[in-house]
């Protein structure tokens, strides 16, 4: 049977494991308590009729407890859902707990107000960005700085042999097949660097070639009709001894021809170069006339 003072009693004078005893006071940690104050009129314990406010996951609930339901552990506690607004709350709190004690109510409605007023100051605080302090690992510290210093250490070494291995093969102080106590990969760095710089003197001494589109065809084309010109001429002298005269005058002629193309070809060549050197990276365009004596037609190759 339920019996609060003797309850009370056991609680206050024997064992509570609710019970907080420190310097400013004693307290209880049980979470159905309205107050936190480990006294008579707050334990949930040693009253049969008792009311609290819990959150639970951002929702306020109302918890109130009868002596009818003592004998049922389970449905102990009866709960009721509070609205997000401060004044609606207040008046379910007035509405379900009209009867009961004026102190119970007064501190019920102070429990919803600090509470209301947390979560208010939570709600500012996730907005606001703050700085996170961050413990520093010490250990972790120590162990790249000592890596650190390896790396560094290790780096000078290798470029100080490069550098010495550079210098006695510059000055030819031994061959390759003299050398057993350096480092492999380090002399196989120098020999490439070397190998670089002479391609590189290299390049800088050959001459730059240029090279102009079409002027292989067209000495092509002019070969081949100095040569046909040639045999046509040829096999006229052969069968027709009285036209002699006639075909040395055309070979001549042929001749003279050759040597103006060669001389327009060699022009046209010159003013590409100049014009190359003018305008850097791009393209010259360059106009080759040829003249064909049989058409005494004039065709303009432009590259």
């Amino acid at each position: 049977m339920q019996h609060d003072e003797v309850i009370w009693q056991v609680i206050r004078h024997n064992h509570c494991s609710y019970m907080a005893k420190i310097a400013t006071g004693i307290f209880c940690r049980n979470p159905y308590n309205v107050t936190g104050v480990c006294n008579r009129s707050s334990c949930p314990l040693a009253n049969s009729r008792y009311a609290t406010i819990r959150d639970d996951n951002g929702v306020f609930y109302l918890y109130m407890k009868t002596i009818e339901r003592a004998h049922m552990p389970k449905n102990l506690w009866e709960r009721v859902k509070l609205p997000r607004n401060y004044e609606k709350a207040l008046e379910v709190i007035d509405k379900h707990l009209m009867y009961w004690p004026k102190l119970l109510i007064h501190k019920t409605k102070q429990r919803l107000t600090k509470m209301t007023q947390m979560r208010i100051r939570m709600r500012k605080l996730a907005l606001k960005t703050r700085e996170k302090i961050m413990t520093t690992p010490r250990k972790e510290i120590k162990r790249e700085a000592r890596r650190e210093a390896k790396a560094e250490k290790a780096a000078l070494l290798e470029k100080s042999i490069e550098k010495e291995l550079l210098e006695r093969l510059q000055k030819g102080v031994y061959q390759q097949s003299d050398i057993y106590n350096y480092p492999l990969e380090e002399y196989n760095k120098v020999l490439d660097m070397e190998k670089l710089q002479l391609a590189d003197e290299e390049d800088e001494e050959e001459p730059e070639i240029e090279y102009v589109e079409g002027y292989d065809e067209l000495e092509e084309e002019d070969d081949i009709e100095d040569f046909g010109g040639l045999a046509i001429h040829e096999s006229q002298g052969d069968y027709d001894d009285e036209n002699a005269g006639s075909t040395e005058d055309e070979e001549d002629e042929a001749v003279d021809r050759r040597r103006e193309k060669r001389k327009m070809t060699l022009a046209s060549k010159k003013l590409e170069k100049d014009a190359l050197d003018s305008k850097s990276k791009k393209k010259a365009r360059v106009l080759v006339e040829v003249e064909r004596d049989d058409a005494e037609e004039r065709q303009v190759v432009v590259q």
